[in-house]
Formats: structure tokens, C-alpha cells, sequence
């Protein structure tokens, strides 16, 4: 299709897109936020009713604890033994033990009078006839006090309970340590900025809060209603928003106030609006930008095409020209095998001749020897070259020898000893000597081991290290190669790529992309496996698995 035409389809894919979601994606999102605003705004608050509701019970048991603890001890001891001081400091370390609610202890008789007292004040023979609460708990036998400051001049709260014996009315008091209490109140709050606390009907605090004095207009309205349970309310406040849970306590006459930042308790619905205004605007954005994007996707997918045609007609003719010079090197191979075997058989004609002859006495015959020497040395590591130009030249011929790994490796590197020298690479050699042979193809195994190789090489550069490694993989049996070299690495994308056809990471005209997939493919026939580790900074390591024995 011409450029124009996949431009126009496009557009006509943008607005169509367009039109077809962007009011549905408006409606459904107004409705959706309208909806779970309101719900999750019912939700705070009936959540913290319950939560108020549970607190309350919390603080109730607490005061019955203390009062029935109280009880007890009056009912336990006669009038006799709480008399004695000693004995009252002994009821009241044993109550600290178990708990450090109760500061002090002391017997009033019915005439106010301090009879006995255990605690750390000075309240021997005080008098508490005319004091309010001495009045209250001789009426109702049992009495939790506001807070007052009374003798001790700082505020603190009482609980006292009645005892009848011989006639006579006896109170016993004790004193709860305010932090304590304050603590189990403030521990109601929820969240950062959360609080609670407890105030009197006359509005006055009976627990310090969390964020020092409140006003009285926040709980106002819950002293001037009459209610049962929990109840919750919106209160504004310098420019802040708070829930406020009100509820009267069983065990006295309290309100137990519970406040909460309407921004923390309402931070998921603030997110929703966010996110559904986010959505909506996204949606435009993602239906412009993915119809921008899929037709990109079309002309570049035909490009690549284009490309990948292109690439792929040009490796088939270097393909053919490869094997074409596979053919060439062959005969070439053997036209120089013969000149070869000739000069072997003269060198060593030449050295019989030295042997036989009476040369030995002449004063250049140390020459001579040094000379066929050197003729034999290189005619023999002539042959050496044209031996392996006739391997590599064969390479295309599939083959099932038992070959040793080892002996691969080692011939493969003689192809590359120069360039490895002129990079001043150093080959660190960990090959395990009792390597089993393995049944497989010499000159496919030598392919993929130049390919690794070069490519160790060129990632490398210069002054670099090479490890090459083999074994047998304990989990597998299989005979293990591994090539490693300390490069600069692949990143993810790199790696995830690695094996693609065409890819490669070198310069235009430097690599074709083929080498790792072809390793690839020529590995796997053989029935083995590739992999490979790199991390960027450190290098890379590819490790080949091959079976004992190759089934074709």
C-alpha cells in the first residue's frame, strides 16, 4: 500500500477510535467515582462508629477492672489489717506487681480521715470530709472520680468503694496513675494524625490529647444532644477537614471523642479521583497515540520486511561465495600438499647427506644442520595449515567421529593465535584432562567455537583475558565447554536478542548478525545446548553442552 494510503487509514483509525471511546470512557468514569465516592464515604464513617464503639467497651472494662480489683481487696481484708500501713504497702506492691495502674492505697474512715496510707505522698491524717467525691462515694458505695487536683495540687482521678464493718462505714481509695490511663485512651487514635480523648459534660478533658488543648466547638455538639451508641459527624476547622465519632461511656459519665484527618481516612477515594481523571485523559491520549502507533507498526513491520529480504539474498550470495572459497581452499590445499612433499623428501634426502657425507668436518656445518632443521620446522608447519584449511573446507560435510573436545579447542585456537597475540590477549587453559569423547561433528563444533571466540575476541578489544574451560556438567552428564572473556558485558536488551537472526551489537559492515544464530541452530542438531551469563562491567561466559553420543 502507498505511504498515502497507510496514512490515511491512520487517520481514519484515530477518529473513529476517538469517537467511539472517549464518551463512553467519560460517562463510565463520572459514574464509577460518583458512585464509589459515596459508598466509601459511608464506609469511614460507619468504620469509625465501630471503631468507636470498641474503644468504648475497651475503656469500660478497664474502670471495671480497677473498681472490681478494688472490691476485692476491701472484701479480702478486714478493717484491722488494712489499718495497718505495712500491711496496705504490702497489698499494694503485690498489685504493682501485675500491674502499675494504682499509684497509692488508703483507708478513710467515715469521719474523712485518713486512717492508714501506702503511696508516695505526704497524706497521713488528711481529712477529706468536706471534698466532693468523699460525699459522692459515701452515697453510691462505689465512685470513679473526675480529674481534680485536690491535695496533691496536680490533676489526677480516684476510685473508691465502701466497706461496712461494725457498724461503721470505711472507704478505700486508690489513685490511677494518669499516663496510664491517658496512654490506653491515645491509643484509640488511628492513623498519623489521629486523636482521642475523653471530656466531662461540662466539656472539661479528663485525658490529655495527642495534639495539645481542643476546643470545645468540635464535641459541642455531642454534650448538647442526647444519643445512644456512636455517632459521627464532619467538623471543619481552620481550613481542615476531620471526622469526629462521639460516644458516652458505660462506667461514667464520659464522652469518648475520636478524631480523624478526613484527608488521611479519604486518601483512596483522592487517589480514585486522581485515577479516574487519569483515566479518562490517558484514554484520549492512549487511543491517539496507539492508532499513531500500530500504523508506525505497519509501514515499519514492511520496511523491516524490505530489509530482512534484502539482507537475507545478500548472506545466500555470501554463502555461496563462502563455499565457493571452501572449494577453492581445498584445492589449493592439495596443490600445495605436493610441493610440500617434495621439500620434506629433499630436506630429508639433505639430512641423510649430512649424516653419510664427511661434512661434518666442514666448518660451516652447524649452518647446514640449522638449516634443514628450519626447512623441515616450517615445511611441517606448512602441512599443519594446509591440514586444517582441508578440515575447515570439509566443514559443510555432516560427519559422526569420536572427537576429544580438548583436541577440538585446542586446533580451533591455532586459527586465531595471531590476532590474539596482536591484541595482547592472555588464553587462561582450564581443561579437564579426563574429558570422555563425545560422538560428534569436529568441524560444525570448530564453527561455533571460532564464532564464540571472535566474538570474545572483538567484545575484548585489547588486553584482555579469555577462559576457556571444559568438564562434565553434574547435573546433565554432558560434556560442558565454556568461553569466557572480561568485556564490558550485555544489558538486558542485548540479552534478550542475543540468538536473533541479523542481529548484531558491531558496527555496519563489521558483523551479519548470523554467527550466534547459527551456533544456535548447529548446536542444537548436534542434540546440546547454548546458553550464557553477562553482566554489564564484568564480562560474559557462554557455556555448550554436548551428549556423549550424537543421534542424527
Amino acid at each position: 500500500m502507498p505511504a498515502f494510503g497507510l496514512k490515511y487509514l491512520g487517520t481514519k483509525i484515530a477518529v473513529t477510535a476517538l469517537g467511539f471511546s472517549l464518551i463512553p470512557l467519560i460517562v463510565l468514569g463520572v459514574t464509577m467515582y460518583s458512585m464509589f465516592a459515596s459508598t466509601y464515604h459511608s464506609k469511614v464513617q460507619a468504620n469509625l462508629a465501630t471503631l468507636a464503639e470498641n474503644k468504648r467497651q475497651g475503656i469500660d472494662l478497664f474502670l471495671r477492672e480497677q473498681v472490681a480489683q478494688l472490691r476485692t481487696i476491701a472484701n479480702s481484708h478486714s478493717v484491722e489489717a488494712l489499718s495497718s500501713p505495712d500491711m496496705l504497702e504490702s497489698i499494694l506492691n503485690t498489685m504493682q506487681m501485675s500491674s502499675k495502674t494504682f499509684i497509692d492505697l488508703g483507708l478513710i474512715n467515715e469521719d474523712g480521715v485518713h486512717v492508714s496510707y501506702s503511696g508516695p505522698y505526704n497524706l497521713s491524717q488528711a481529712n477529706y470530709r468536706n471534698e466532693t467525691w468523699f460525699n459522692e462515694v459515701m452515697v453510691r458505695k462505689v465512685y470513679v472520680s473526675d480529674v481534680f487536683k485536690g491535695f496533691r495540687g496536680f490533676p489526677h482521678m480516684i476510685i473508691a468503694v465502701t466497706k461496712q464493718e461494725k457498724g461503721k462505714v470505711w472507704i478505700l481509695r486508690a489513685t490511677i496513675d494518669s499516663d496510664i490511663f491517658d496512654s490506653l485512651v491515645r491509643w484509640l487514635q488511628v492513623g498519623d494524625l489521629g486523636d482521642a480523648y475523653l471530656v466531662n459534660r461540662s466539656g472539661e478533658l479528663q485525658t490529655r490529647p495527642r495534639f495539645g488543648n481542643k476546643v470545645m466547638e468540635i464535641f459541642a455538639p455531642f454534650l448538647r444532644s442526647s444519643f445512644s451508641g456512636a455517632k459521627v459527624m464532619e467538623h471543619e476547622m481552620n481550613n481542615k477537614k476531620i471526622f469526629v465519632g462521639g460516644i458516652w461511656l458505660e462506667q461514667k459519665d464520659w464522652l469518648l471523642v475520636i478524631e480523624e484527618d478526613q484527608h488521611g481516612e479519604l486518601r483512596p477515594l483522592f487517589r480514585t479521583q486522581a485515577a479516574t481523571w487519569g483515566l479518562m485523559g490517558g484514554g484520549v491520549a492512549v487511543i491517539i497515540i496507539g492508532t499513531l502507533l500500530i500504523t508506525r507498526m505497519i509501514v515499519a513491520q514492511q520496511e523491516r520486511s524490505d530489509r530482512q529480504q534484502a539482507q537475507l539474498n545478500e548472506e545466500l550470495i555470501q554463502s555461496s561465495k563462502m563455499a565457493a572459497l571452501g572449494k577453492l581452499a581445498a584445492g589449493v590445499a592439495h596443490e600445495v600438499n605436493n610441493p610440500l612433499a617434495v621439500i620434506r623428501e629433499k630436506a630429508g634426502w639433505m639430512r641423510d647427506l649430512l649424516e653419510e657425507e664427511d661434512v661434518q668436518a666442514s666448518p660451516n656445518f652447524k649452518e647446514f644442520e640449522d638449516a634443514v632443521a628450519k626447512i623441515e620446522q616450517h615445511v611441517e608447519r606448512a602441512g599443519n595449515v594446509v591440514h586444517r584449511m582441508l578440515g575447515f573446507a570439509r566443514r559443510m560435510e555432516p560427519v559422526c567421529n569420536d572427537i576429544s573436545v580438548n583436541d577440538v579447542i585446542r586446533q580451533t585456537l591455532t586459527f586465531l593465535d595471531n590476532e590474539i597475540k596482536f591484541r595482547d590477549i592472555e588464553m587462561i587453559w582450564q581443561l579437564s584432562p579426563d574429558l570422555p569423547s563425545i560422538q560428534s561433528d569436529a568441524s560444525q563444533i570448530q564453527q561455533v567455537l571460532l564464532n564464540l571466540l571472535n566474538n570474545a575476541i572483538d567484545a575484548i578489544g585489547r588486553n584482555g583475558h579469555i577462559t576457556v574451560s571444559t568438564g562434565v556438567d553434574a547435573e546433565s552428564r554432558m560434556v560442558r565447554i565454556g568461553i569466557r572473556d572480561d568485556g564490558p558485558g550485555m544489558d538486558k536488551e542485548v540479552q534478550g536478542r542475543i540468538f536473533d537472526p541479523f542481529f548484531t551489537t558491531k558496527k555496519v559492515g563489521e558483523g551479519t548478525g548470523l554467527g550466534l544464530s547459527i551456533s544456535y541452530s548447529i548446536i542444537s542438531k548436534l542434540g546440546g545446548s547454548i546458553r550464557f551469563d553477562s553482566k554489564v562491567g564484568t564480562g560474559t561466559e557462554f557455556t555448550i553442552l554436548l551428549p556423549v553420543k550424537h543421534h542424527d
